[in-house]
Order: structure tokens, then sequence, then C-alpha cells
């Protein structure tokens, strides 16, 4: 596996009460075959390259949610720029074996991410192609915190979208407030963006916290709504095209939310 750059989402994993009935849908879904992780764990491979990783959840109380981890060859400096820049630490950074090192955190609006400084595993074997991550942007309501702190802890440079004269995944005809990503030394643009950032409008309810969208890239979107529905989840946003291609908001069968992009015809 090759290095991930600095501060590129780098891995995924989801939080489930039943791991057995996770392994169902996804291995449904996705086509993802399980091997065992160390203790209640799960690895998800697509035709034999790692993807994710599916997790039982310890704690009742802990959210039923895909999470996000953002590479970095320095947690300790990159935990100290998160409390900097107004953060909040969840987990201090801790060794998993001889993988790589660990942390939680939750920007100023709330939305929780993770950290992983790479051992001998680096993160995805495979992304960008069917049943494999893609894109993945945090929902928030107060981005004049949020967007200066991503830049701030991880070099993010932005772009929003008129500045591209292009969309990105998460953008629709209705204009909805939205900036990329790009890594630090990049020329920020969507041909370079890891990820964005998306603003929480009054049309949800209230009480929905920041969190992280993480997006799987798939053959057909429209096959996945159906089968997801088959399988026992819901359809949150039903598919929809964008300039990036076809998309839809998914849940599986235990709540936890996802999106699916399948990319536009070349």
């Amino acid at each position: 596996m090759a290095a991930f750059a600095q501060s590129a989402p780098c891995w995924v994993d989801v939080q489930l009460p039943d791991l057995e009935a996770g392994k169902r849908f996804y291995g449904e879904l996705f086509g993802w075959t399980f091997r065992a992780g160390d203790g209640p764990y799960a690895d998800a491979l697509s035709k034999g390259a790692l993807v994710a990783a599916l997790a039982a959840k310890q704690d009742g109380r802990m959210p039923t949610a895909w999470g996000v981890y953002f590479a970095t060859d320095d947690i300790s400096a990159s935990v100290a720029r998160i409390r900097e820049a107004g953060g909040q630490v969840i987990t201090e950074p801790v060794r998993s074996g001889r993988s790589g090192v660990l942390a939680q955190a939750a920007d100023p609006g709330g939305a929780v991410f993770g950290l992983w400084q790479a051992g001998e595993r680096k993160g995805f074997q495979k992304q960008n192609e069917p049943g494999s991550f893609c894109w993945t942007e945090v929902y928030t309501r107060q981005k004049e915190r949020v967007d200066p702190f991503y830049e701030q802890v991880f070099g993010f440079r932005s772009t929003d979208p008129d500045e591209a004269g292009a969309g990105a995944p998460g953008t629709d005809e209705a204009g909805v407030d939205f900036r990329m990503w790009s890594p630090a030394g990049t020329e920020p643009g969507p041909d370079t963006a890891v990820g964005g950032r998306s603003v929480i409008t009054d049309a949800f309810p209230a009480v929905m916290p920041s969190y992280f969208l993480n997006y799987f890239a798939v053959a057909d979107c429209d096959a996945s709504a159906d089968a997801t529905v088959r399988l026992g989840g819901r359809v949150s946003a039903p598919p929809f095209d964008i300039p990036y291609g076809r998309m839809a908001v998914l849940q599986d069968d235990q709540g936890a939310v996802f999106a699916v992009l399948q990319p536009p015809v070349s």
C-alpha cells in the first residue's frame, strides 16, 4: 500500500449494534467479503482489496454511524492543532498494535472525525472504484468557525463551486452552500479535491447534529438504492444527478447513513 498524502482521507469504518447483520447488509450491497480483525472488528474487502471496516459497538450510547479518518504523519502535532483551532479531542492518540496510531476529535461545530498515523496499515487499498470510498464531506451549521478550522488543522486549500466553475458531490441546482478541500501543496479545485463542507439548512430538524457523510462509488446508483430497501435499509435522498454523476443518500438496516455515487459515463 502506498502512503497517503498528509490530511487525505485514508480510512472509513462503521459502528454497528449487530456486526453480523452489518456484514450481511454490506456484503449484499457492495459485494464485500470480510476477514476477522482485532476484537469485535471485521475488515471489509472489495475483490480482495481492503476498503473499510465494520465494528460492533462496545457502548450502546455510541452513534450508529460511518466515520472517516484523515492521514497524518505526526498525530501529536495534529491533536495540538485541533485544540489550538477550537476543536475537541475525544480520544487521545492510542496505538493499534503495529497497524498505526489513531485519535478521534470533533470540529467546533461538533462533527466527529478520526486521525490515522500509519504503521503497517496505510489505509484503503482501493478507492474511487465501485465498492470503495470515493468522497467525504462535513455537514455543519457553523461554517464561519468550521472553514478556518479545517484549513488550520489540515492545511486544506479551499475552493467554492462558483470559483471552480463546476459543481461537486453535494451540490445541486438550488446552489447549496458548499466548499471543496484540496491538500496543501496542490492547486485547489475539483481535480485535486479530497472532501468538502456543506451547510445544514433550516430544511433539516434543529436537533440534527453536525456530521460527516461518506460516499462509496457504485456502478449503478438506482440499483444500489433499490437494493438498500430490499435489504431492510432506507433511502434518505432518492437518486439524483449532480455534475459528478448520480448520487443517493442511504441508511443501512441499522440506521447508519452513507451516500453512493455513480460516476458519469466518460
